[in-house]
């Protein structure tokens, strides 16, 4: 029974001491490095935007009618003055007879009054002689001389009739003429909007035919700004892009405008960043979604800081401690704002010791090293591995078990 007695302590010693073994001690912290480097840093902005051609043009319709004739389709080269549809002109050309009919009319009638003014001037003329005479009568040189006045006014009418009807002409020759659609620019038709036989109506305001791009080897990117960022944006900053259609190709271009305008969306405030890019291979195509970078600052052959070791602040007991009280860790914040003056953590003897920095440009991943007791290989602290915390979630398991 002894026997069994003392086979129990030691187990229990055993036991005990494993316990001590594995919690009992203080765990041992370790920490994640990366050694600085040299290389490029390059700020930027991000932003997404529209491919559109530079210039694009509404081709319309100033008249009503039925297309009768289309003589372009989608993707077709067009010369200025080209011909690309027409309209049916039957009843275009019977008002172009009409306006010229009413017009000759009116050139008759002035003829007509003419002629009757010269006779009323001759009768004038013979009764003044006439009554000097005598031989006529106060009252027919009064019927003369109204006739004469009439004559004068029948020619200001007959005149004004004339020119009334030459503009109706050249109304209907124009209407005629606007009748045979024609390209106003050397380009690509890059849309349209109708068919043989559709019935065009420009009774209230033009419509749109097609749309043609002026040229397709020059295109630009409306991007939306963040306001936070607009304030970086210059004039010729260099921009990339990439568009779905080729992931793996970085295309290049120039910011050419940045807008005033506000334009606010569920109170985000955006500006418009026009970036122009050449298109001399026509892989761009109009309507693709950018996703755009403009650059705002560069550093080449600097030291890189990892933005990672800037925010990073060693924990101790003190802090584990305000942890699990629910307090803020000392230290624990981001640095100091307002100012490029930081600290980052050396590996030194297994233990962190903080290096006072200046940073300067930065990026998503890396920060300009300007002034700091670091150089090129220096091991910087980014990440503390708590090997605590591995021990225990690989000890604890699932409430349904242990998986199969």
């Amino acid at each position: 029974m002894k026997k069994y007695i003392i086979i129990a302590i030691i187990l229990v010693g055993a036991i005990a001491a494993g316990v001590w073994f594995f919690f009992g001690r203080a765990p041992k912290v370790s920490y994640k490095t990366v050694p600085l480097e040299k290389g490029n840093v390059v700020a930027a902005i991000s932003a997404t935007g529209t491919v559109n051609p530079v210039t694009t043009v509404q081709v319309g319709s100033q008249v009503s009618g039925t297309i009768q004739k289309l003589l372009v389709d989608y993707n077709s080269r067009v010369k200025k003055g080209q011909v690309i549809a027409e309209i049916d002109p039957a009843l275009f050309l019977a008002q172009v007879e009409q306006a010229r009919g009413n017009f000759l009319n009116a050139q008759a009638n002035l003829q007509k009054a003419k002629v009757v003014l010269a006779d009323a001037k001759r009768t004038l003329e013979r009764n003044k002689q006439l009554i000097s005479q005598g031989i006529v009568a106060q009252s027919d040189f009064d019927a003369s001389q109204t006739a004469y006045d009439s004559a004068l006014a029948g020619i200001k009418s007959a005149e004004a009739g004339v020119t009334q009807y030459r503009g109706t002409l050249m109304q209907a020759e124009t209407n005629l003429k606007n009748s045979v659609i024609r390209s106003p620019v050397d380009g690509v038709v890059i849309s349209r909007s109708i068919d043989v036989g559709q019935t065009v109506a420009a009774s209230f305001q033009t419509p749109t035919l097609f749309s043609i791009a002026q040229d397709l080897t020059k295109m630009q990117i409306e991007t939306s700004v963040d306001e936070a960022d607009i304030s970086r944006a210059r004039l010729d900053q260099a921009a990339s892009f990439t568009v779905d259609a080729y992931p793996d190709r970085n295309f290049k271009g120039r910011v050419t405008q940045i807008r005033s305008a506000p334009i606010t969306v569920q109170n985000v405030v955006t500006y418009i960043v026009v970036v122009q890019v050449d298109n001399k291979d026509l892989q761009l195509k109009p309507g693709m979604t950018a996703n755009v970078s403009i650059e705002t600052g560069r550093r080449d052959g600097v030291l890189k800081l990892p933005a990672a070791a800037l925010r990073f602040r060693p924990k101790t007991d003190t802090d584990k401690k305000s942890a699990k009280a629910g307090q803020r860790p000392a230290g624990g914040g981001k640095g100091k704002s307002g100012g490029a003056q930081q600290k980052v953590y050396l590996l030194k003897e297994d233990k962190p010791v903080a290096v006072p920095v200046t940073t300067g440009l930065g990026d998503a991943s890396f920060v300009e090293l300007v002034e700091g007791g670091l150089k090129e290989g220096d091991q910087v602290i980014v990440e503390q591995i708590d090997k605590t915390k591995k021990k225990s979630s690989g000890m604890g398991g699932s409430p349904m078990g242990p998986r199969m």
